[in-house]
């Protein structure tokens, strides 16, 4: 773990909604993660967006986040992409067999 403190930015254009991930996605992080992501998540009219080029940590904890967001945006029939992952992000979906359901171009 690298130590580097976690935040969230949005850019909003239209109906597509872009949630860009800085920093360390981990347990420490992951309340302010689900406060931030609940509305946004909750709107199935919106088509989102994680982008995690600039990610650069994520645990278990922020895994299982990113999971229960598929999962909900799977259940509303909504709109659910992520981007720009990281080399290291992505070995870590490969590892832990979740690339298939998450990054659908791996």
């Amino acid at each position: 773990m690298s130590g580097n403190k976690f935040s969230v930015t949005t850019q909003q254009d239209n109906d597509k909604v872009v949630v860009q991930l800085q920093g360390d996605l981990d347990l420490a992080a992951a309340k302010e993660f689900r406060a931030f992501m609940g509305p946004i998540v909750d709107d199935a009219a919106i088509d989102l967006a994680l982008d995690l080029e600039q990610l650069t940590y994520i645990d278990s904890t922020g895994i299982g986040i990113l999971i229960s967001i598929l999962k909900m945006r799977h259940e509303q029939q909504a709109s659910f992409t992520i981007v720009n992952v990281p080399p290291h992000v992505q070995k870590l979906f490969d590892m832990t067999g979740i690339s298939k359901f998450l990054t659908p171009n791996a």
